[in-house]
């Protein structure tokens, strides 16, 4: 039996995949009174143009600590709700994991998700960029207990983040890992205390998974929604116009005029009218060529102002 300072230490089953659950892995490890009992996390993908197999990040840190790493292609897969359960876990925590978990495994200890939103808004896969999506000036961390639903379990606690119109994805992502990390050795340590908040459902507001195609913009809508979509889909999949020019580096301008007019040149970008208002293009990458500001590429193509930018 571990014994530290005279307490058991609370034996820890985690399940996550992206960088977002690596940071809270990381932090349990690092926690007194946490003993890390296995990981679960999705399989090696192939990434890039040579589709090289790569670990999840939450793999990477598992491994380095020696905690031994599960990869299931699905968790209904025969034996493993008793491989879990034999590892007599006093908490399973949940981050981004990937997979909804079945019932048998819920059944086995308190199942703690660390849920990117306040829940209950944006349940479902891609919550950070949802409220960027929206312009959200607040957004933050749920931890949840978990059921059978889709992130619809009782809240234990929440942190809450500040967003700024100039914050993007992997800002974000960052400070809500970092309060997240914080948050859950919190949760598990005055867990008996706690009393578990039940959610609304009339309340509750849902996000899906983000395809590739979920970059691809026109002039035609607002300035402020395609500078949203670009602080949202930062990274990947980026936004892109129907030509396949991606736009690298964007801001919100002062300007009308005809959806991807271009209204004027400057130093340190190229205004383009929107269905309304206008934003500034400052870098781009034309198909299978290198980034490039956004005045090169202009002259490259002979465009000029009151020419067309499709």
């Amino acid at each position: 039996m571990n014994k530290e300072a005279g307490n058991e230490k609370k034996r820890i089953l985690f399940m996550g995949t992206p960088e977002y659950a690596q940071k809270i892995l990381q932090r349990l490890i690092k926690e007194s009174g946490m003993e890390l009992v296995g990981v679960y996390t999705q399989p090696d993908r192939p990434v890039g143009r040579k589709k090289t197999m790569t670990p999840p990040p939450v793999k990477v840190t598992a491994e380095a600590a020696n905690i031994p790493v599960c990869q299931p292609l699905s968790l209904k897969e025969e034996g493993i709700a008793e491989e879990i359960a034999a590892q007599s876990p006093d908490f399973i925590v949940v981050a981004a994991y990937g997979q909804l978990l079945p019932r048998a495994i819920l059944k086995i200890a308190p199942c703690i998700n660390l849920h990117a939103s306040l829940l209950p808004k944006y349940r479902g896969a891609s919550p950070i960029q949802e409220a960027l999506l929206h312009g959200d000036a607040v957004t933050g961390v749920t931890a949840m207990l978990m059921e059978e639903g889709l992130d619809s379990g009782p809240i234990l606690a929440w942190r809450v983040v500040s967003v700024t119109p100039q914050t993007r994805k992997n800002e974000l992502f960052e400070k809500l890992a970092t309060e997240a990390a914080d948050l859950t050795p919190m949760v598990i340590k005055a867990y008996d205390a706690i009393e578990p908040l039940p959610q609304c459902d009339a309340d509750a507001t849902y996000c899906r998974k983000i395809t590739r195609h979920d970059g691809r913009v026109t002039f035609a809508i607002a300035a402020d929604e395609l500078y949203n979509r670009f602080r949202a889909y930062e990274g990947w999949p980026g936004i892109y116009l129907e030509n396949g020019l991606k736009l690298l580096e964007i801001e919100p301008a002062i300007g009308e005029g005809e959806p991807g007019r271009i209204l004027s040149l400057e130093k340190d970008g190229v205004i383009v009218a929107c269905g309304e208002g206008a934003v500034r293009i400052k870098t781009v990458q034309p198909p299978s060529k290198k980034p490039m500001d956004a005045l090169s590429y202009l002259r490259g193509k002979r465009l000029k102002i009151a020419d067309l930018l499709l």
